[in-house]
């Protein structure tokens, strides 16, 4: 206990810990905000008898929004900053939620919605890069695995919107969620600061990651782990509700369980990652995401041993994110937000893909069944590209598994450059 807890200390005192958990708290509170509408879905698609595949599409469209507004955001940042780009974000968010409080009264207007509501999606790459920033290459997967622990932010959606919207009308759900915003607002303006690890560089340079051949390796896995993870998490209530004919303001004590279980994972996923390497842990989740995206699609009868398959499922894509973002800082060292926006882009358009294959293949199919193939598909090609790529990154800017390299592994002091490390772009 006391050596974890010196490592512990060690891990704090090597980075800026206040940047950190705001970044956490500010990426929370904006995921919460982005799968509203998937938590309140039951209650929308009642109120405006919405067919199977109106349901998936609505509930794809934050996913999609926030997922195309990722990459330009991570650009931004590199311009005025991450913290800057975080409070200009999260001041649009509240005067959006503002608008859908006092606007929104059609199908049409929940579409409208679901585009402002995927600014909140947008602050992955910003949080993520800036929580992470004042850490060196050996703690970089922990680092990203607790900011990106703020993918919980759903189990906040699912466990609350649903009740509130059962005592106060889904249109309410909206204007409430301007204060929890308000408040990392306030809390990253006091404890947040910019981390060193930034250069400066033409658009035009940033824009030559879009044909980086690594960085859509990476998108592909994350295609997979994160991509999976925000689609099921969006489409979780109207599953239980329409297969397991759960009640509306119940879904979220079934969804809560199996999203908690994602977040806690993606921290040990990150931690893992540093140990073993993020390429090694790769490759065993992949497996795990096959035999249970299968046994997904089978839809069995019990609601609660769906429960326990899709925890399984979302453990394993949890982890999958913390190791994938313990390699994108390794590779893209001093434009991780660009690269990590991008990525996040990518995977998150891929999550807007799976309500819809859900919603389709139960209008068209009777069945859930064929969004959870096209999971189990996709598994098995993030294995093969990473049998196709392991031996290339470990001969060039990674150690064996996928770890950072023993030169990497200096603490980096507060205020200095941190070791930019030179790769091929």
């Amino acid at each position: 206990m006391s050596s974890m807890l010196q490592r512990s200390r060690e891990f704090l005192r090597s980075g800026h810990p206040g940047t950190l958990f705001t970044s956490l708290l500010y990426f929370d509170f904006c995921f919460a905000v982005w799968v509203l509408n998937g938590a309140m879905a039951p209650f929308i698609a009642q109120e405006f008898h919405l067919s199977a595949a109106e349901k998936g599409f609505m509930v794809s469209v934050p996913v999609i929004a926030g997922a195309l507004m990722r990459f330009p955001l991570g650009v931004l940042s590199q311009y005025i900053g991450r913290k800057n780009a975080a409070q200009v974000e999260m001041g649009m968010i509240c005067v959006g939620l503002a608008a859908g409080y006092f606007l929104v009264d059609t199908y049409a207007g929940v579409l409208l919605m679901g585009v402002i509501l995927g600014i909140a999606g947008a602050s992955f790459g910003v949080a993520l890069s800036l929580g992470s920033g004042w850490f060196p290459p050996k703690y970089k997967g922990l680092a990203m695995g607790i900011a990106g622990a703020g993918n919980s932010g759903a189990v906040l959606a699912v466990l609350f919107a649903p009740p509130l919207a059962a005592a106060y009308g889904w249109k309410s759900v909206y204007g409430l969620a301007i204060f929890p915003m308000l408040i990392a607002m306030v809390l990253l303006h006091i404890f947040a600061k910019e981390p060193p690890d930034l250069e400066k560089k033409s658009l035009k340079d940033y824009m030559k990651i879009l044909v980086n051949k690594d960085v859509w390796v990476f998108n592909l896995m994350y295609m997979l782990t994160f991509g999976g993870y925000i689609g099921l998490t969006s489409f979780l209530p109207t599953l239980f509700h329409d297969q397991y004919n759960i009640p509306k303001q119940d879904v979220g004590q079934y969804a809560a369980v199996i999203i908690i279980m994602a977040s806690i994972l993606r921290i040990l996923g990150g931690w893992m990652a540093d140990r073993i390497g993020g390429l090694r842990l790769l490759y065993m989740l992949g497996f795990v995401i096959i035999a249970a995206t299968g046994a997904a699609a089978i839809l069995p009868a019990n609601p609660w041993v769906m429960v326990a398959i899709l925890v399984v499922c979302f453990s394993a894509m949890g982890a999958g994110n913390g190791a994938v973002f313990q390699l994108v800082p390794l590779r893209f060292r001093t434009t991780t937000a660009v690269a990590g926006s991008l990525v996040g882009e990518i995977g998150a358009l891929a999550g807007g893909f799976l309500p819809n294959a859900m919603g389709l293949g139960k209008e068209y199919w009777g069945s859930f069944g064929p969004g959870f193939i096209s999971g189990t598909l996709l598994a098995v090609a993030v294995l093969i590209a990473l049998v196709l790529v392991t031996k290339k990154w470990t001969s060039s800017w990674i150690g064996e598994g996928g770890k950072a390299r023993a030169e990497d592994h200096e603490p980096t002091p507060q205020g200095q450059a941190l070791n930019t490390g030179k790769v091929r772009a």
